[in-house]
C-alpha cells in the first residue's frame, strides 16, 4: 500500500469526505475516489449485475474490477464476467484461491462447501479477496441502506477498520426504485440468472431459487447454518 495515500487516506478523510459528499451524486462520490486515490481504488463485483460497474466504467475508466473466480461459479456467471470486461472501460481482475477445486478436494475431502461452509468461504473467497486488496487503499461497494436494518447508516465514505482500507459507497442512498430505474434507463448488464429466481448469485453449489415472499438474500448459503456467502463481494 502507498504510505502516502495511506497516511492522508485515514479514518479522518473518511470522516469528513462522508460529510461533504453526503448530498453527492454517486459519479461524483466515485470520480472524487478517482481523484483522491488513483490507481490505488478499486472495486469488487459479483457479477450479479452491473450496476456499480457501470457507474464506476464511467466516473473512473479502466478502474480495477476484482472477481473471485470461487471455482465453483454458474456458468452463466462466469459468462457474465466474460460479457462485463468485454463491454465496459474497466481491468477485470480475475483471483483465484491458492489451490484449485481438485486440489481442495485432495487435501481436505470432496465437497467442503457441504460439510464446513465456513472453512470453504474462508479458502474461496476471504483469503484471495484480502490477498487482492493488498495493493490497494480503497474500495467501491454496492452497499445501500435500504438493504437492511444494519446498513440503515452505511456512510457513502467510511474506514475499514479491519481492512485499513477506505470504503466508498456511492449508491447507499439509492432505494430500490432508483437501483431499477438506473438499471434500465442505461440498459445495464444482468446476469440471466437474476430472471431465473436468482436474486442473490452466489456459489452453485450454495445457491438456489428464491420462492416468492422470501427474502432475496435467503438463496445464498448451504442449509442450515447459511453464512452470508456473497457478503465477500459487498455486491
Amino acid at each position: 500500500m502507498n504510505a502516502t495515500i495511506a497516511t492522508t487516506g485515514g479514518p479522518e478523510l473518511a470522516a469528513r469526505a462522508a460529510r461533504e459528499l453526503e448530498e453527492a451524486s454517486a459519479p461524483e462520490i466515485i470520480a472524487w475516489a478517482a481523484e483522491t486515490f488513483g490507481s490505488e481504488l478499486c472495486m469488487t463485483s459479483s457479477m450479479a449485475d452491473a450496476l456499480m460497474v457501470d457507474l464506476a466504467s464511467r466516473a473512473a475508466p479502466g478502474i480495477d474490477v476484482i472477481f473471485l473466480d470461487t471455482g465453483y461459479h454458474f456458468p452463466e456467471t462466469i459468462g457474465t464476467r466474460d460479457a462485463v470486461a468485454s463491454v465496459y472501460d474497466i481491468t477485470l481482475i480475475n483471483v483465484e484461491p491458492s489451490r484449485t477445486v481438485a486440489e481442495q478436494d485432495l487435501v481436505l475431502g470432496p465437497r467442503l462447501h457441504g460439510r464446513d461452509p465456513g472453512i470453504c468461504c474462508h479458502l474461496r473467497k476471504v483469503e484471495p479477496l484480502q490477498r487482492a486488496l493488498e495493493p490497494y487503499s480503497a474500495w467501491l461497494t454496492g452497499l445501500r441502506r435500504e438493504d437492511s436494518v444494519t446498513r440503515r447508516d452505511t456512510p457513502v465514505v467510511q474506514w475499514d477498520r479491519r481492512r485499513r482500507m477506505t470504503k466508498v459507497n456511492p449508491i447507499a442512498r439509492w432505494t430500490q426504485e432508483e437501483v431499477d430505474a438506473y438499471m434500465s434507463e442505461n440498459g445495464v448488464m444482468v446476469n440471466p440468472l437474476q430472471y431465473d429466481g436468482y436474486p442473490s448469485i452466489g456459489c452453485e453449489p450454495c445457491t438456489r431459487r428464491v420462492e416468492p415472499g422470501e427474502d432475496p438474500g435467503a438463496g445464498v448459503g448451504p442449509e442450515p447454518a447459511r453464512p452470508s456467502a456473497g457478503s465477500t463481494y459487498e455486491r
